[in-house]
Order: structure tokens, then C-alpha cells, then sequence
């Protein structure tokens, strides 16, 4: 009968865990939270300093039976939920929920699940941090107070089935004022004119025009660049200035949550969500051959870039052993000033476990997603990579034009992570020349352009929007955004998220009577008290009791004044088979539906066809985009009779 039981969140961790430890100790799951506020009610008691009125979780009784028993034989219990303010709020509801009386209980965190680090962490138990407890407990509450008093009024006034949350409605109101600054942008002309010289020797190189000799000049119409085609054509520049000299590149740091998240959406085209979702396998553990169940990266909901002196020598011993004593580095660890930092960064567990060694352990995503940690991460500890550079200034007349260029001398941490792009850019051939040579003007390309609005927010770059205004913590980034995605607020199309005329509603009607709400610096100030409350500096109940009255005001005030906002349906271009109308989309639990105007008199429904645009393999006629009752999407052939499907889109060739 074990006498020491240790609690873990995910069922996954348990094989991992008891592997490491042996007969000696007892693993069980909690499998996350077994109590939260009710979902039929508020669930705070307002006039009572806001206290929270936790209620068990429904559908938990099977893992609550087996969590009764296994507590009920240990003597020792050691709370190791994962290790951040959730996991921290997780273990202390376990002490509450369950009678604990006459044990020795005590809370373990690991920031990676090797068998080294549990041993460690089981040596150094400690109590349960209430301050961090508390911050968990005075973010749930707050979110449930705006969004349950929020969510009734854009019923009411927009649309039934809304949610309005204090951190998704500051990062709709972000996507839509990008949305605006779009919309209100006006192009401007601008020409770029390169001038293609050569010399007595019949070598040539390339200078872009930069204007006179005293001063940078914007080249706006044609007829300007055809001027200065004029007075430039086969007429001699003169090489007045020519500057070589070397610039290093620094390695980037390890990852954190948000750089993770951005990096995964640009180089594998993961949204946040699948990068969340495959870093926390990654982390729980995998079978890999000859070693059984293994955790493969440290925890990954941080914002630390400090990285253990442990992990930091084992790199530098590895780095050294596989490119040269002469790669490594001196691994800086630079950090950012935040309640997260005690969290490493996101890492490989054991360094030595290359991506190669794994390729018949992990699915495609995973290897994937483990090769860019582990890549980030040894590049990190390797040292800066060297490029030569040069730069030429060439005279004609009253005109100036420059040249630059640049060649990789010693790769440092581009052995690793960099690119062949990165490693030569501009023209090589400056380098040829020397300084006072004379060249002449053979060509000269014009190309006109337009200067182009600011860029859709895609995933990645909303995130680092998120992370540079103080929105959210690590552990919310991806759920914020699936959020105002599922609410339909914002539409993903490619990379690119757009608002929706839904979110557009709900934004102008939060603006209108919830500034503060929708305010993105109030928020982050509210992230900052919330850190305050981790770190014992403010009671979390007095941060309620500043931030309620003024919002209760505002929202009395939008119950009584605010007008109904009409969302109308978008039209496709189906007709309706029963009534001849123009039938419109609609969401619904599964996704978008079509469905007649004319309800109640016409009840006529059906499933919305989103082509994707490229034909099927089999028949070529056009394949369509369809979901699973879970929400998962594949492709079919339109044509039925086909039977064509598949889970990836087919390649056009």
C-alpha cells in the first residue's frame, strides 16, 4: 500500500511520473480543476467582498471517487499540479475539497517532467503560495463579473448567444481599430529607380537612387523619375565613398509562450491553439524507443527567457562536442522583468535527444514543433554570426545613389537556426571596386508603387500585440483568440484575421458604453494589479472593490439608454428551392449553416459549401470545405458519387 501519493493534473503525466519513482509512491490525476464557480449563475457574492461560491465540477464524480480513495491510504501527499498561478489555485482547491486532516501535505513544482527534476522537486517541498492562489482567484472572479453582466446586455441589445470577456473585448477592439486604420487608408505613388553601372572592364553592379548629395528625395510621379532618367543616362558616376567593415548577428533567445506561438504560426503555419495543444504532449510526454514515456520540453506557458546554469553548461558541452569549441557562446540571459520568472524558458529537457533521434517517435507536428524548440534553443548558446559588409556611395552630378551588400564570414548560430536567404544579400560585385572609380549609367529601372495600408493582424503578429500592450498572460494568448474566433467577432481567411460584421457591432457597443472595457491600457493596468496580487503587493479583494462600482454604473447606464443594434445576416447566393428568396448564412454549434429569411413562415435550412477553391484529384470537379461534428475540417468532392476526402488540402498538382 503506497504511502506517498502524488497529485498531478494530466492523466498523461501519471505513467511518466510513477516510471521515474517506482512502488514507493502512488500517481493520480485531478485531470485540472474539480471545483469552479456555477455556470447557471453568477457565482460571486457582490455585497460579501466578492467572495467566490465554488461549487463542485459536474461530471467529475469518477475522478473524484478515485481521488477520495487514493488520499484516504497516504499518509505523505505531495500537490504537484503544474507550475503557475493555475496549477497553484488547482492544488489549494484539492485541500479544500478533500479532507486532508492528519496528512502531510505539501506542494512540488517541475518545470520539466524528467526523472532528475521530480526527484529535485520532491527534496525541496513546499507550502502552497496563497499569494499566487489569490491572483488566479481575483482573475476569475473579475472575468466572471464583466463577462456576466456584460454578456446579457449584447443579448438584449445585438444578438442572442454573445459573450463579452474584459481581456477577448480589449483584443477585438485592437483588430478593430486595425480594421479602421485599413479602411481610412489612402495610397500614396512612389517610384524606386536603380541605376545599373559598369565599369571600363565591362563589370557591373547595381545602386538604388537616394536623391542629391545633401539630402534623402522621394521620387512621387513619373515625371520626376523620367527627369532624373535624363540626367543620368550614360553619364558618368563617380565611386566617392566606399566602406567595408564586419557586423555581427546575436543568436536569439530561447523561446517563451508568445515567441513560440508567433514563430510556429510563421515558419510551420500552426495557429495558436495547435501550438499550445502540440507543445503540451510534448511536455507530458512521449514514448520514445529505449527510454519509455519521456517529458521532451521544459513547461511552456512562460515569459522568462532565463534558462537554468544546468541546461546552460549541458548545451555548451553539446554545442561544443557536435560544431566546435569555436561555436559556443556566451548564452546571455537576458530577462524580462515579470511575475513568470520562475519559469525557464521553453527548452528541450535533454539536449542530447536530437530531432533526428526522434523522427520515428513523434507525428509529424510534433517532431515539427520539437525541432524548432530544440533548434531555438542551441542556437540560443552559440555565438553571433559574422557578415562582411560594404556599402558604396556613387555621385552624378547633383544625384546620389547607394549600394550595400553583405556575405555570412563565420556562421556562429546560423548553423542551426538561420536560413540561406540571411546569408548573402545586395551586390557582390561593389566589392570589385575601389574608391574615385569612374563607372557609367547603362540602364535605369523605374518601378512605380504604392505605399500599401497596415497589415491584417494574422496569429502570430496579434499575439505580439497582445505581449507588447500588457493583454493577457501566456496562458491566454490562445485562448483569447480562439475565443473571439469562435464567436465569430473576427473571421481568419489564410493567414489574415478580419473582423466581422458581428464583431463590429459588438465592439461599437462596447466603445460606446464600456470605454474602459474595451480600453487596451486600463487592461493592461488591471494585468499589472493582477501581478501585484501574485507577488503579496495588493489584496485582491480591494482591486474588485476599486474596479466594481464605476463598471456596475456603466452597466445600468447601457440597460437603460443603449439602442438595439441590428446585425443583418450576409446574403450568399442560393436560393431558397421552397420560397425563391436569397437565403443568408448562419452559425451555428458546428459552424455555418444556410438558412431562409421568411422564418417562421419558411423553415428551409441547409448546409453551407465553402469551395476551397482547387478541383478533386479523382473527378475535377470542385472540392468543398466540410467539418466534422467536432469541428474538425476536411475536403470533399462536391459530386457525391465521387467519395473523394481527405484531411489535408490536396495539392493543385
Amino acid at each position: 500500500m503506497a504511502e506517498k501519493l502524488i497529485i498531478v493534473e494530466s492523466p498523461t503525466k501519471v505513467h511518466t511520473i510513477k516510471k521515474f519513482l517506482g512502488s514507493g509512491y502512488d500517481v493520480i490525476a485531478s485531470q485540472g480543476h474539480i471545483r469552479d464557480l456555477p455556470k447557471s449563475k453568477l457565482g460571486v457574492d457582490i455585497e460579501h467582498d466578492f467572495e467566490p461560491q465554488y461549487i463542485t465540477i459536474r461530471g467529475k464524480g469518477d475522478v473524484i471517487a478515485d481521488l477520495k480513495k487514493a488520499i484516504k491510504k497516504a499518509d505523505k501527499i505531495y500537490l504537484a499540479t503544474d507550475p503557475d498561478r493555475e496549477g497553484e489555485a488547482i492544488s489549494w482547491h484539492l485541500t479544500q475539497g478533500f479532507d486532508m486532516s492528519g496528512k502531510e501535505v505539501r506542494r512540488i513544482t517541475f518545470n520539466e517532467i524528467t526523472k532528475d527534476a521530480v526527484k529535485a522537486a520532491l527534496k525541496k517541498p513546499h507550502a502552497i503560495d496563497r499569494h499566487l492562489v489569490d491572483a488566479q482567484q481575483a482573475r476569475r472572479v473579475l472575468d466572471r463579473v464583466v463577462g456576466y453582466e456584460l454578456s446579457p446586455i449584447l443579448w438584449k441589445k445585438v444578438k442572442g448567444k454573445l459573450s463579452a470577456g474584459r481581456v477577448q473585448s480589449a483584443v477585438l477592439s485592437m483588430v478593430a481599430a486595425r480594421e479602421k486604420e485599413i479602411n481610412a487608408f489612402i495610397p500614396e505613388e512612389y517610384w524606386s529607380l536603380t541605376a545599373k553601372l559598369s565599369d571600363k572592364d565591362g563589370r557591373t553592379v547595381s545602386a538604388e537612387f537616394f536623391g542629391k548629395k545633401d539630402r534623402r528625395v522621394t521620387v512621387s510621379d513619373s515625371a520626376q523619375a523620367d527627369e532624373i532618367e535624363n540626367a543620368v543616362l550614360n553619364r558618368p558616376f563617380t565611386l566617392t565613398k566606399l566602406q567595408k567593415s564586419t557586423r555581427a548577428k546575436l543568436p536569439p533567445l530561447p523561446f517563451t509562450t508568445s515567441t513560440l506561438q508567433q514563430e510556429a504560426s510563421i515558419k510551420l503555419n500552426f495557429s495558436t491553439s495547435k501550438t499550445m495543444r502540440t507543445a503540451q504532449v510534448l511536455y507530458e510526454g512521449v514514448k520514445v524507443a529505449g527510454r519509455g514515456t519521456v517529458g521532451l520540453i521544459t513547461y511552456l506557458r512562460t515569459d522568462s527567457t532565463r534558462i537554468a546554469e544546468e541546461a546552460d553548461r549541458s548545451c555548451k558541452a553539446f554545442i561544443a562536442s557536435q560544431y566546435g569549441e569555436g561555436h559556443v557562446g556566451s548564452g546571455t540571459m537576458k530577462n524580462m522583468n515579470s511575475a513568470q520568472d520562475a519559469h525557464e524558458a521553453i527548452r528541450p529537457a535533454d539536449v542530447t535527444l536530437t530531432p533526428d533521434m526522434l523522427k520515428g517517435d513523434l507525428s509529424r507536428d510534433e517532431l515539427r514543433l520539437y525541432s524548432l524548440i530544440w533548434k531555438r534553443f542551441v542556437s540560443s548558446r552559440m555565438k553571433p554570426a559574422v557578415f562582411d559588409t560594404a556599402s558604396a556611395q556613387f555621385d552624378c552630378d547633383v544625384f546620389r545613389f547607394n549600394s550595400v551588400t553583405s556575405k555570412l564570414a563565420f556562421p556562429g548560430y546560423m548553423l542551426v537556426y538561420g536560413n540561406d536567404e540571411e546569408k548573402v544579400s545586395g551586390d557582390q560585385g561593389i566589392l570589385g571596386l575601389q574608391e574615385g572609380e569612374n563607372l557609367t549609367c547603362r540602364m535605369l529601372d523605374k518601378e512605380q508603387h504604392f505605399t500599401k495600408p497596415p497589415a491584417h493582424y494574422t496569429e502570430a503578429t496579434l499575439v505580439h500585440a497582445m505581449e507588447e500592450a500588457g493583454l493577457g498572460r501566456p496562458s491566454t494568448y490562445a485562448p483569447t483568440i480562439t475565443n473571439i474566433l469562435g464567436r465569430h467577432y473576427i473571421a481568419k481567411e489564410g493567414r489574415n484575421l478580419f473582423l466581422t460584421e458581428l464583431g463590429d457591432a459588438v465592439n461599437t457597443m462596447l466603445e460606446n458604453s464600456f470605454p474602459d472595457i474595451v480600453d487596451v491600457g486600463f487592461t493592461a493596468s488591471m494585468e499589472q494589479k493582477l501581478d501585484e496580487v501574485a507577488e503579496g503587493k495588493e489584496d485582491w479583494h480591494r482591486l474588485m472593490k476599486d474596479f466594481y462600482p464605476n463598471f456596475s454604473k456603466e452597466v445600468e447606464k447601457a440597460e437603460k439608454e443603449l439602442q438595439h443594434v441590428r446585425v443583418a445576416d450576409e446574403i450568399s447566393d442560393v436560393v431558397c428551392d421552397k420560397c425563391g428568396r436569397m437565403m443568408v448564412i448562419k452559425y451555428g454549434p458546428h459552424g455555418k449553416f444556410l438558412a431562409c429569411p421568411g422564418f417562421p413562415e419558411c423553415r428551409n435550412t441547409k448546409p453551407f459549401v465553402e469551395k476551397a477553391g482547387i478541383p478533386c484529384p479523382n473527378c475535377g470537379k470542385d472540392l468543398v470545405i466540410r467539418r466534422t461534428k467536432q469541428g474538425r475540417r476536411f475536403y470533399a468532392c462536391e459530386n457525391a458519387e465521387c467519395g473523394f476526402m481527405s484531411w489535408t488540402k490536396p495539392k493543385e498538382k
